[in-house]
This record gives C-alpha cells, structure tokens and sequence, in this order.
C-alpha cells in the first residue's frame, strides 16, 4: 500500500474515531483486546495483543489515539487478560460466538455474498431459538464489517462451556454427523428440527431420481462409493416406494434392506450427491472453529473493519431483516476522491451502482476507501477532493 492511500485511510478512520459514539463488550477489564494498526507494511497482518484496560474510558481514550485499522477482543473472561501467555491469564468462561462467513458459503459479488449470508444468519437464529431454546433478549447480532455476521450469546449458563459443548451446538446448527438410520426410524410431526430437514431432503432428492431420465439416474447413482450399477438398478426400482413411504410415514423406511440401506448411506456421505446439497441449503452453515475456540478473539462492534472500511455493526435479531450493510454501515461520505484502479470493477454503495474502469477514477469517498481498503485502489496523484 502506498503510503498516500495508508495516510488517508489513517486520516478517515481519525475523523471517525473522534466522532463516533462507542460501546464497549460487558466486563471490559476482564476481556484481552488486540489491535492491528496502519503501520508501513499494512496491510500485512500484525497484531499487538496481550492488551486489557480498566475501564471503557480507558479503551475509548485508546482507540481515539491510537487509530487502529482493527480492534479485537477476547470472548473470553481472564483474571489476568494481560498476563503474556494464554496459561496465565487464568480463563474465567467465555460468551458463546457463532461465526458466519459468505467466504465459506458461496463465490460471487459482493452484493450477492452478503444477501445469502444474511439469509444464513436469520436461518441460525431461527435455529438456536426455536430448536435450541436460547432466548433472543440475550442474542447480539453484529454484521463484521467484512463479509459476514457474528451472534454472541452472554447467557451465564453457556460461559463454563468447554470446546466439546460448543462443538456439539455447532455440529448441531451445521447437520454434521446426522445418522441416517436415526433419522428414518423416528416419528415426528413437527416442521423442525434434522428430522424433518433429512425427510424433506431425501423426498425431494428421491422425486428428481424418478423424474429423471432412467439412464441419468443410474449414472449418479452407480459413482458414489461401495454402490455400483447394478444396486443402483435395483434401488432405482424401490425408489416409487420409498416416495410414497417418506410422504406418509417415512419412520417405515427400512434401511436393513441391504440395496436401500447402502445407497442411502452413500447419499449421506457423499459431499457432492444431490442429497447432500440439498441437506447442506436447511442447515445454518457457521464457523466450526470460532465456536469451539474458547479464547477467541472477535470484532469490536462499532469500530471499523480496515479490510472494508465498514463499521461493525451491532444489531438486535429484530433489525436484521431490514439491515443492509452496503448502506447502513457505510460512515464516510459522498465527496469526491481520485483513486487509480488496478483493475475494472463493479460495486453497488449507498444504492448506488458504480462501474469503475482501471485507471484513474473519481468515486465518492466511502467508495474511495473501501477500495483502498480491499488493495483494489490507491490514492491517485490530487488525493481527495480533486476532480
């Protein structure tokens, strides 16, 4: 990054810092903070960490001074967040994160990854409301001012968790390692729930093999291991069966049915079947690690994401739905910024759509800094306010 465009992404999150209402995590004193600053290398990831303070007044002072391009604090609670090693800080608990990450979901533009992670994170609610029974006065939505959503959860009941509880609510809200035989041998009734997601996605996935061509159906079938073509035949004629089975009582379907059993089984575990996508769109696809991890380190929500500029938002559950972030987290203005593009690119902010050749161009200054913030742009000879 060129030292113009570090100067001026410093002086914009200056302006921001020195303005903007803060808000701090509960317990502040007992949280660890990191921070990665616009240093000459930015954006080259280095982080000071190892940080506490005493008080809210004495982060606000620091961020107000400091500048950083990140800011980051421990999930968890230590009796010595200072403390320079991870053994003496002495763990007290820690919130409950899930992490969702559009990285993780899909490819494509930007505007696109974050409608679908959004729909992702109202899904995960839904799930741990609903199914999991945490109540949504004690959620806190925060958008990450990247490319996603993180949900803290402060329940004192969860704060003693260890890694193995948190890993069991992850694999839960992801599907992982759902037992066919389990979910086909059990009556329920109920629209939630991996019972009624494994059903609906089974029924759906077995009706595109019977509609299919004959020969197509085979082929899908026959690749997937320890099934072949000759099981995949004669699945192929159970498959009207198993239909009206799942559609009226689908804990009849009998998995010891050897040519049934093997290649529903192979469904299940392979990644690419069309079952197995289709099971993947019904769960809530969060960050394995983040949830397990009981040291984790997250965005400060209100401060800036130096990847994007952005402001990391915190929401309640209720605004969600109406939450755009390519609006409402947008801090910097519409003034006019000369930036020189490496590359073309398209980019919708503030509601605008701006289709930017490479070269020089002029954007509005929010625009300006989430591309010198994504290395897509620097400052161009004339700075801001030229035309």
């Amino acid at each position: 990054m060129k030292r113009a465009t570090l100067e001026f992404l410093k002086q914009r999150f200056t302006d921001y810092y020195r303005d903007a209402y803060l808000s701090a995590p509960p317990s502040v004193g007992q949280r660890e903070w990191g921070f990665i600053f616009f240093e000459p290398d930015y954006p080259e990831i280095r982080m000071r960490r190892h940080i506490g303070f005493s008080s809210t007044d004495e982060l606000f002072a620091y961020l107000r001074a400091m500048v950083p391009a990140h800011a980051y604090y421990s999930t968890a609670y230590y009796s010595d967040p200072q403390a320079p090693t991870m053994g003496e800080k002495g763990w007290l608990g820690a919130d409950l994160i899930f992490d969702l990450d559009a990285d993780h979901i899909m490819r494509g533009p930007y505007d696109v990854m974050l409608a679908r992670v959004k729909d992702e994170a109202e899904k995960l609610i839904d799930m741990l409301t609903d199914e999991l029974g945490f109540s949504r006065g004690e959620m806190d939505i925060v958008f990450s001012g990247g490319r996603g959503y993180h949900i803290h959860i402060r329940e004192i009941a969860v704060r003693g968790y260890g890694s193995p509880e948190r890993r069991e609510l992850i694999d839960y809200v992801c599907g992982t390692g759902i037992d066919p035989g389990i979910m086909l041998s059990i009556r329920s009734h109920s629209p939630r729930g991996w019972h009624h997601r494994y059903i609906s996605s089974l029924l759906e996935y077995l009706v595109w093999l019977e509609e299919a061509e004959e020969g197509e159906a085979v082929s899908r079938l026959s690749v997937m291991e320890g099934v072949g073509k000759v099981t995949a035949e004669e699945f192929m004629k159970r498959v009207p069966e198993l239909v009206r089975r799942l559609r009226t009582d689908p804990g009849h379907v009998n998995l010891r049915d050897r040519v049934v059993g093997r290649v529903i089984s192979a469904l299940a575990e392979e990644s690419g079947s069309g079952f197995s996508e289709r099971l993947r769109e019904r769960a809530a696809l969060a960050d394995e690690p983040v949830t397990t991890d009981i040291k984790r380190l997250i965005r400060l929500p209100g401060s800036l994401h130096g990847g994007s500029g952005f402001r990391v938002t915190p929401l309640t559950p209720a605004e969600l739905g109406d939450f755009d972030p390519l609006v409402d987290a947008v801090v910097f203005g519409t003034r006019d910024v000369r930036v020189e593009m490496e590359r073309g690119a398209s980019m919708t902010m503030l509601g605008e759509q701006h289709s930017l050749e490479a070269g020089v161009q002029t954007v509005p200054e929010a625009l300006a800094v989430f591309l010198c913030c994504r290395g897509m742009a620097e400052i161009a000879g004339g700075g801001s306010g030229a035309s």
